[in-house]
């Protein structure tokens, strides 16, 4: 419901003045409902979700440095659009080939939902400034001043929207389609430093254990009535999360020593298999590409 009604808002402040008569007005609806009806009943809270997902996808097979660059390609080629719609485009064909690779359409909804959340967020403090004069497409008076929605505002809300739209597209594909220890060989293999891509795969395998963690304090606070009334919830909440930290930092020695115990170096290395690059993933790559070229020449 909050993503319906922020989406609804956003919608509105995207087209007021810029559509006519009741455009803006249905845009809104249009898309607060289809929020409502995609997102509703969404949860983002498999911890082994992309994990799972990424080793059951079709694309399992295609070489990782062959998606690791396309992806990057489109996303580079995404940021230097000029107008929405390539990058809307982009988020369009990745979410295809995302469904083609078998994800079903309420897992990928429900990993949505977080990021179209910062999207929406986002997108309302691009588009509407504080200033001590009406002057704008829409003016709301408040505390002696207004909130000013500018036509400006809205043309780099839509580019930045969409780009952000299409980048997210593009790297849940990757995600999807790419378990993490061969996207990190990947990253190995392209050069990154090591100690980049260690970082990465700890702060990712420590966020799904901190988050399990936080689900069971939650449940056993629950089961216990602790979140019966406003004031026993705040009280209950702020006891989980500072039980939270301190488990956070026992955890983390914890994981720490099982790393030493099994000769951990300094670096953190994965068995993976040897995937050659084939001439049809090649060429649907390529493909990929040279159409969001040309989509981004047409829309200059």
């Amino acid at each position: 419901m909050f993503n319906a009604l922020l989406g609804s808002f956003v919608a509105w402040s995207l087209t007021a003045g810029a559509l006519p008569g009741p455009w803006p007005a249905a845009a809104s609806l249009a898309l607060g409902g289809a929020l409502l009806l995609l997102l509703h009943g969404h949860t983002h809270g498999a911890a082994l979700t992309v994990d799972v997902l990424a080793r059951r996808s079709r694309f399992l097979t295609v070489n990782p440095g062959l998606k690791l660059w396309c992806c990057a390609a489109l996303l580079a080629l995404c940021l230097l659009a000029r107008t929405p719609w390539p990058p809307l485009a982009l988020f369009f064909a990745a979410s295809a080939l995302t469904a083609a690779g078998g994800v079903r359409p309420r897992a990928y909804l429900s990993l949505l939902g977080a990021p179209v959340t910062f999207l929406l967020l986002s997108g309302i403090a691009l588009l509407w400034e504080y200033a001590s004069a009406p002057g704008g497409v829409a003016n709301v008076p408040f505390l002696g001043g207004y909130f000013v929605l500018r036509a400006p505002a809205q043309t780099a809300a839509r580019l930045v929207m969409a780009r952000a739209l299409g980048a997210v597209g593009c790297l849940y594909f990757l995600s999807l389609s790419t378990p993490v220890p061969e996207l990190l060989d990947a990253l190995r293999r392209a050069r990154v430093p090591e100690v980049v891509g260690d970082l990465a795969v700890l702060i990712y395998r420590y966020i799904f254990i901190l988050f399990a963690t936080f689900r069971s304090m939650r449940d056993a606070a629950a089961s216990r009535l602790g979140y019966a009334g406003p004031v026993r919830s705040l009280r209950t909440t702020g006891r989980v999360y500072g039980g939270l930290l301190a488990h956070s930092f026992r955890r983390a020695q914890a994981c720490f020593d099982a790393m030493e115990s099994r000769c951990y170096d300094g670096g953190i290395r994965f068995l993976t298999r040897e995937k050659p690059v084939r001439a049809p993933h090649a060429l649907v790559c390529g493909a990929l590409t040279a159409g969001m070229v040309l989509a981004l020449v047409c829309g200059a």
